[in-house]
């Protein structure tokens, strides 16, 4: 047997892997401009899908669009007229940044504080740990 066909024989004898899909899609925000201020009404949705607390995802807003903000049950309400565009951008920024492992890309992420006070994302598909910007 040649070389080629002995390496076919042994690609016919490893087993299959599977091809994993991923199919997170960072949420867009439902919002409505209403005067001068402009409301998210799927807060409560985001943060779920964040895995994240409403009030953490609402810190990072106030700091990134310099408006104060108020959560009022499962909205935010943000005090300047932001367009869905704009918003939507600082959102997948904030998944980008905050949510999703930078090795795996897997948004199976959570904040800690290590014993020197840094903060740090701990991926838990993959194990991977760095220390992020705190924002707060």
């Amino acid at each position: 047997m040649g070389y080629d066909e002995l390496l076919d024989r042994a690609f016919t004898m490893l087993p299959k892997l599977s091809v994993e899909k991923m199919d997170f899609k960072i949420p867009e925000a439902d919002s409505m401009i209403q005067g001068s201020k402009t409301i998210i009404k799927n807060l409560s949705q985001i943060a779920d899908v964040a895995r994240r607390g409403k009030d953490e995802i609402s810190k990072y807003l106030t700091k990134e669009l310099a408006a104060p903000v108020s959560v009022e049950g499962s909205a935010l309400t943000i005090s300047a007229r932001i367009q869905p565009g704009a918003l939507n951008d600082k959102i997948r920024r904030y998944f980008e940044t905050y949510i999703i492992c930078k090795e795996c890309h897997k948004p199976d992420t959570k904040v800690a504080e290590t014993q020197r006070g840094y903060i740090v994302i701990v991926c838990e598909a993959c194990g991977a740990i760095y220390t992020i910007k705190n924002f707060q």
